[in-house]
């Protein structure tokens, strides 16, 4: 062979060397399912920027094509809080909601959410991807064949609506409310006759009286439900949920067969809207908030102080009582509120000093 010949035969073989792989991911494709613990339609929840239909886009642009992910909000596959079993089954390969809905099956999964008088959206992100809390999850998860992500963050919420004024925590006593995860457990403590409700089937059981009060996001998202017009006391402080994050549950088998680019697209998408779901609550619950106190007649109130002060004590002992009962819960409580306790010092100088200054 002469030497050009040679040297032509050589970039083939090494052009063909250097394509294979290349062809061989592009031929790597999946087809997923996910669903959602949401009614069709919901912002932030289902659709919009940070949502989970808005996550599945990311994942197929990123991906060029290579994973698609079809979305089923609540009753469009499943019942709205079946997407664990679905998942764990294999049924699906994802599912978006919020890690309380299992507490049933994982008490622990509470503290994924969100915690009374816990962590803020800042706090809450520095613990999950820096602080631990990831590992911790996984751990939580893996015996389970399950693999979650943050995916979502609606920040601090409002503590909800009642049909008559909050004055004492006398006023709680054989009120009925609609409050999941934790703080549930807090009211119960308090007299609170708890219910947990879909999202889509709070205003009618408020409208009737089939409850007395609510809980569901903020002001943006309970406008949407209608909730201004079955309570008009909108109360505050965000005790029960400073920041509440949306899980994305996976099938870890499913996980574990996307190649290693894939899982780092997925692990972005969802990452790009933790951040971008809490920055669109942000931007429009201003908003929100005038308009139902202007032109709804909404009463937005902060709880009294020692009503919030016989919330925070109670917590403290039900959260202790809770974490004593489970080897598991212990382990996660443990690390959640030692690292609440460094962020907390360290907000105290950077952020509390804020607040106090002229606007």
């Amino acid at each position: 062979m002469d030497r050009r010949k040679f040297i032509t035969a050589s970039a083939t073989l090494g052009a063909g060397a250097l394509a294979a792989p290349a062809v061989a991911r592009a031929q790597s494709s999946f087809n997923w399912k996910m669903t959602n613990a949401y009614g069709p339609g919901s912002p932030f929840y289902v659709e919009g920027p940070g949502s989970p239909i808005d996550f599945c886009k990311k994942v197929e642009a990123m991906s060029d094509g290579r994973i698609t992910i079809q979305h089923f909000a609540a009753g469009e596959l499943i019942p709205a809080l079946e997407g664990f079993d679905a998942v764990r089954s294999g049924a699906v390969e994802m599912n978006a909601a919020n890690a309380y809905f299992w507490a049933g099956k994982i008490p622990a999964a509470q503290y994924f959410t969100t915690v009374p008088f816990g962590m803020n959206f800042q706090g809450m992100n520095a613990w999950l991807y820096h602080g631990g809390g990831m590992a911790l999850w996984d751990e939580l998860y893996e015996p389970l064949g399950l693999k979650a992500l943050p995916m979502g963050n609606t920040g601090v919420q409002m503590t909800g609506w009642f049909r008559d004024p909050i004055e004492s925590v006398a006023d709680f006593q054989n009120l009925k409310m609609r409050i999941p995860g934790l703080a549930g457990k807090v009211y119960a403590a308090l007299g609170v006759d708890v219910k947990l409700l879909p999202g889509g089937e709070i205003f009618p059981a408020l409208e009737r009286g089939v409850i007395d009060a609510a809980e569901f996001v903020g002001p943006y998202q309970d406008r949407r439900l209608g909730l201004q017009n079955a309570a008009k006391y909108y109360y505050t402080t965000g005790w029960h949920e400073p920041s509440n994050v949306t899980e994305l549950l996976m099938n870890a088998e499913a996980w574990a067969s996307l190649p290693a680019d894939l899982q780092e697209i997925v692990k972005t998408a969802a990452m790009a809207c933790n951040l971008e779901s809490h920055t669109w609550c942000e931007a429009n619950n201003a908003e929100a908030l005038r308009d139902l106190v202007d032109n709804y007649g909404v009463q937005a109130q902060v709880l009294p102080d020692a009503v919030v002060s016989e919330l925070k004590a109670a917590t403290d002992t039900v959260l202790a009582e809770f974490a004593a009962q489970d080897e598991q819960v212990k382990k996660v409580h443990d690390a959640f509120m030692a690292f609440k306790a460094e962020h907390q010092a360290w907000a105290g100088v950077s952020e509390k000093p804020l607040y106090g200054l002229p606007g």
